[in-house]
């Protein structure tokens, strides 16, 4: 029995996607190529491994089985590469980074040129897909590093398979439309009309934390997932909105009123990437170049930032209060450390 890994592959890819078209995505093969692939694997093992009996393609008992050891293949040429980079010294090849465009835009961007500086072969793939489809496609393999955010408040997620490491601590900011004036409380703040977040994105759960706390039902207008069109609706007077200050670099100054309340808590941005499964457990080097770049961007533009939020006025335009909050070199250094592996 000759079983060519190549088939392997796409056999391991149909299991965990749950079909045939989503695996031909993932593999940037046409349905009909995979479908043909795996007709020849089960040619060369003797055996059915896809069951064509139902709509939906599934996999037969000795699909599974073969399936099963087509990951531990997977893993351990993974582990392959790993091993003979640290070997050889060289750092090439892709990165899949998943990220949101607030930090595409003020992280991810400025890492790349660090990158292409001092490690041109390796190449950055960027992504925009974030919340639990981003964490899914890293669990599969899909991606290699992912950018989560997540409120301050809530507990981390804890996964064995995953390893995260704090990158930024960004405070958030209750910015109203520019001719409002500022009640200046956030009892009074929630009783205005809302642009409220997603609710399982950070800013959607800042709102929630902030109305039980206070006891007051904000009356949420509009429910939006992206910053720049919370920013325009807040700007244009349809209400009041949380947002991190990295989101205010991207506002014209004047445009929006942001409120001298300032004890409205953070998100925090974590990179996570999987842990190996197989003999060393260590992240993979090229991705571990790859975190440093964004940790070294991400430092500063704190250092940038700093200063113009600690001189801010109470009540300003977007431009001289869109510090990010974020806790110094060294602390910000000091928590990462302290977050245990699977701990975003």
């Amino acid at each position: 029995m000759d079983i060519d890994p190549r088939r392997l592959r796409i056999l391991h890819e149909v299991a965990r996607r749950g079909g045939v078209m989503r695996a031909a995505e993932a593999l940037y093969l046409t349905p009909s190529a995979v479908s043909q692939q795996l007709a020849q694997l089960e040619r060369e093992v003797g055996l059915a491994l896809i069951d064509r009996s139902q709509r939906s393609v599934s996999l037969t008992p000795a699909g599974r089985v073969l399936a099963g050891y087509a990951e531990r293949v997977e893993e351990e040429l993974l582990e392959a590469r790993r091993e003979l980079t640290r070997f050889t010294e060289r750092l090439a090849g892709p990165v899949r980074i998943a990220a949101f465009p607030t930090v595409i835009t003020h992280m991810l961007v400025p890492a790349m040129r660090h990158l292409a500086a001092r490690h041109p072969k390796i190449t950055p793939v960027i992504h925009e897909i974030y919340g639990q489809p981003a964490l899914q496609e890293l669990r599969m393999g899909a991606m290699d590093v992912l950018i989560t955010e997540q409120d301050m408040s809530l507990p981390g997620l804890s996964q064995p398979s995953l390893s995260a490491r704090l990158l930024y601590v960004d405070e958030y900011r209750i910015v109203l439309p520019p001719d409002q004036p500022d009640p200046g409380s956030v009892p009074e703040l929630l009783r205005l009309p809302w642009v409220a977040g997603v609710p399982n994105q950070a800013s959607g759960q800042a709102l929630e934390r902030l109305a039980g706390l206070h006891g007051v039902e904000p009356r949420r207008v509009h429910v939006i997932a992206e910053f720049g069109p919370t920013l325009a609706l807040v700007a244009a007077g349809h209400g009041v909105a949380i947002v991190p200050a990295l989101a205010l670099l991207d506002v014209p100054e004047g445009e929006v009123r942001v409120s001298e309340v300032r004890d409205v808590g953070a998100r925090r941005l974590d990179a996570v990437t999987r842990v190996s499964r197989t003999r060393s457990g260590e992240p993979d080097p090229v991705q571990a170049v790859v975190i440093g770049a964004i940790e070294e961007a991400t430092a500063a533009l704190e250092t940038s930032l700093s200063g113009r939020l600690h001189s801010a006025p109470a009540l300003s335009a977007p431009s001289t209060a869109s510090g990010a909050g974020a806790p110094s070199a060294s602390s910000a250094s000091s928590a990462a450390g302290a977050a245990e592996p699977g701990r975003p």
